[in-house]
């Protein structure tokens, strides 16, 4: 663990700078809008996003160096959709990260506005990502749009808007999950095994099972942290979930089976690095360090 703390740690600063020195006002435009999407981005985060991209550079014989901006892409987008997400029209949260929202910091038209301009920003990083050429950006772009367009993240946000105040089977629950969080870590996954051209086919399956199984565990875990979790250290009031009424893991299956289904979700991404060797030794602590935070 302390070799993943370490690389956890560098990751975090390696993005924190490149988002702090990248997100500069270098032209013209609105001060206020810019004070909120640093806001937004630079309030805190794991980056896990950014640290799982550069950890599947690194399984396919990569540095890592070449998934660092395609990196702080995908955290545009995770930040943008967080901004949504706390929209009075979506969660109404006041909490994010243990600070006010950036509804509540600024205002709602803004909050709207730097949301939708991180978006497009990270499209924009990821088209002139350096070190790589235009045929893996481009399909690094149509990843990240995948993964965060309506069969991703947004649809998935849609559905578990849809789904408030009912009751829907596991699978149905699962599918929710599989777009809402999953998608943009597939995303992340992927767009870091791009950045070696020589991947095999096999590899990026591998990596992109990892990836299906990882976000899952995330959600699950997420789900248990609403339950037992403390407000001080989840960032976002505890129960948030249970009060509006939104379909859980525990819920569904009870907290112990949810723990259960974590295990097994555990195990399962693990194994799907086993044609793998020691270069995916920091996906495999990556997937312990998932289903054991705190926050």
């Amino acid at each position: 663990m302390a070799s993943l703390d370490t690389f956890l740690e560098r990751c975090r600063a390696r993005v924190d700078a490149t988002l702090a020195n990248r997100l500069t006002a270098t032209e013209p435009g609105s001060p206020k809008l810019l004070d909120a999407m640093r806001y937004s981005v630079l309030g805190g985060g794991k980056r896990i996003r950014p640290a799982l991209c550069m950890a599947a550079a690194r399984a396919v014989g990569q540095s890592g160096d070449g998934a660092l901006v395609p990196g702080c892409a995908i955290e545009l987008i995770h930040a943008y959709s967080l901004i949504h997400d706390d929209l009075p029209a979506m969660d109404d949260d006041e909490l994010r990260r243990g600070r006010p929202t950036t509804h509540i910091a600024f205002d709602e038209a803004t909050a709207i506005l730097a949301g939708d301009a991180l978006q497009t920003l990270a499209f924009d990083w990821l088209a002139a990502a350096p070190m790589l050429d235009d045929h893996t950006r481009l399909a690094m772009v149509r990843e990240l749009a995948r993964g965060s367009g309506h069969l991703g993240m947004v649809g998935g946000q849609a559905i578990d808007l849809e789904s408030v105040g009912k009751r829907p089977s596991i699978d149905q629950l699962e599918s929710m999950h599989r777009h809402k969080t999953g998608a943009l870590i597939v995303a992340a996954v992927r767009i870091g095994a791009l950045t070696e051209p020589g991947a095999k086919p096999a590899q990026i399956n591998a990596l992109t099972e990892y990836a299906r199984t990882l976000g899952l565990a995330f959600q699950v875990q997420d789900d248990l942290l609403d339950v037992e979790g403390d407000t001080g250290v989840i960032g976002k009031p505890q129960g948030s979930d249970q009060a509006r009424g939104k379909p859980t893991y525990p819920s569904l299956m009870g907290i112990d089976q949810a723990r259960h289904y974590l295990s097994e979700l555990l195990e399962n991404a693990l194994s799907s690095l086993q044609s793998f060797g020691s270069e995916a030794d920091t996906l495999r602590a990556m997937a312990d360090y998932v289903v054991a935070r705190t926050h």
